[in-house]
């Protein structure tokens, strides 16, 4: 099977980076990367989805928003153009954005209600098929392949089911990750069959119901921000928005996956080389510019 399609939400708020994000959206803050080339944030992800093969990308936003994406991928004018002439690897750029701008399709969320409501508004784009999710405000980088390539492939393997990429992490970051419980495949020790998904454990409850073979003491699996999604989730979401099943007063997408794992089973996939950078509060957006820049 071949994954075709990858959405990517961009529609938050950006509360945390108030007031810059009052100005420009969090995704579109420029970040370097390690060409030297100035980007906004979220058009990596549109460079790591075109490496893994994927065909059509899916940007989730805010009303009003798309024709902000749209102006920035069509990129500028032709007397801009000119001006770019002297720089060879900035004209391939423009050219190249121009491209993406034909793949790039859009689904508005309307309402700030959760994760998991944001990826329902993308159940026509995905039009039965499974898909690549990644989160905006993270970037992602592989050795030798990107992240989003490995977790594409699974496809070939998981029997329809979803995958999810998962990297360890520690006690203090229980608070801010699905963590999941599962055995390890003995053929491929890095994919894990799923047994139980919390959002954001207490250190107690991943102590007593979220272990994974072969783990360090006081270590966990948890999500590392992209998703394999067969198209079953969107059932269960359409289900969770019809009966109002909210947690924290919003639809969380770890619970549709917690369901989805019950009714049709689960995978996940232990990223072990690869990088993952967090641009979504300050302080860590301040140490990822750099990381990203000069992490190879």
């Amino acid at each position: 099977m071949k994954v075709r399609k990858a959405v990517i939400p961009i529609a938050g708020l950006g509360t945390r980076h108030f007031p810059a994000s009052h100005a420009v959206k969090k995704e579109m803050f420029p970040v370097v990367g390690l060409d030297g080339i100035a980007r906004a944030l979220f058009h990596y992800h549109l460079l790591e989805l075109e490496a893994a093969g994927i065909e059509e990308i899916c940007i989730i936003v805010q009303p009003g928003e798309d024709e902000i994406v749209r102006d920035y991928l069509r990129g500028p004018d032709d007397n801009y153009i000119k001006r770019l002439a002297k720089y060879p690897e900035l004209l391939r750029e423009a050219e190249q954005m121009r491209g993406f701008a034909k793949r790039v399709s859009f689904a508005v969320q309307r309402e700030q209600e959760g994760y998991g409501h944001a990826v329902f508004q993308t159940k026509d784009f995905a039009g039965g098929e499974m898909v690549l999710l990644g989160l905006g405000d993270h970037l992602f980088r592989g050795k030798p392949v990107s992240p989003y390539r490995e977790l594409a492939d699974m496809a070939k393997i998981s029997g329809g089911k979803s995958v999810s990429a998962v990297n360890r992490i520690s006690a203090n970051e229980l608070k801010g990750y699905g963590t999941i419980a599962g055995a390890r495949h003995h053929e491929n020790p890095r994919l894990i069959d799923v047994s139980l998904i919390i959002e954001k454990p207490a250190i107690a409850v991943a102590e007593e119901k979220l272990r994974v073979d072969d783990l360090p003491e006081q270590t966990w699996l948890g999500w590392f921000g992209m998703h394999l999604l067969a198209p079953s989730i969107y059932e269960i979401l359409g289900e969770m928005i019809r009966d109002n099943v909210r947690d924290n007063g919003e639809f969380q997408l770890t619970r549709a996956q917690e369901i989805q794992r019950q009714r049709h089973g689960y995978l996940a996939l232990e990223m072990t080389s690869a990088q993952r950078f967090d641009f979504g509060v300050p302080d860590d957006f301040v140490a990822s510019v750099r990381s990203f820049r000069y992490s190879a």
